[in-house]
């Protein structure tokens, strides 16, 4: 756990949250700063800044707690979001796996996204993919 970081504060009960649930490797929390309510937060106890930097063993509890959190939130529709660097909208550095459940209220509450989309060519599209699928490769050589 980081000494700074307010997640591992939380988790450590340094600092008050209005707790979920609670595993072993997981906790889900209200968000302090809500964009609608209801909007809550799943992170995995160990310390890590970047989604790719967390286990295998904490980010296959993440997502069924997510889950578990969703379903009782009892909302018809949500965001699940996920950020890495700051970018990319992450403001804590407690690994941005940290997932926001964010409920969209009918009022119109909730995450506001803009999806601006590019036109890449089919060459494009398939160099970019040869490129992932040669480092996916390599990533499977190297863990063997």
């Amino acid at each position: 756990m980081a000494a700074s970081c307010v997640f591992c504060k939380i988790v450590r009960g340094i600092l008050p949250s209005h707790k979920l649930i609670e595993t072993e490797r997981t906790l889900a929390f209200l968000d302090i700063g809500p964009l609608s309510e209801g909007h809550c937060l799943v992170i995995p106890k160990a310390h890590s800044q970047f989604f790719h930097q967390v286990s295998d063993t904490d980010l296959a509890e993440l997502l069924p707690m997510a889950k578990k959190v969703a379903l009782a939130l009892n909302v018809p529709n949500y965001n699940l979001l996920q950020n890495n660097g700051r970018p990319a909208h992450q403001f804590v550095d407690h690994v941005s796996s940290h997932f926001h459940i964010i409920p969209k209220q009918a009022d119109g509450s909730g995450l506001g996204i803009q999806w601006p989309t590019k036109t890449m060519s089919k060459e494009d599209l398939e160099k970019t993919a040869a490129s992932i699928r040669k480092a996916l490769a390599e990533l499977k050589e190297e863990s063997t």
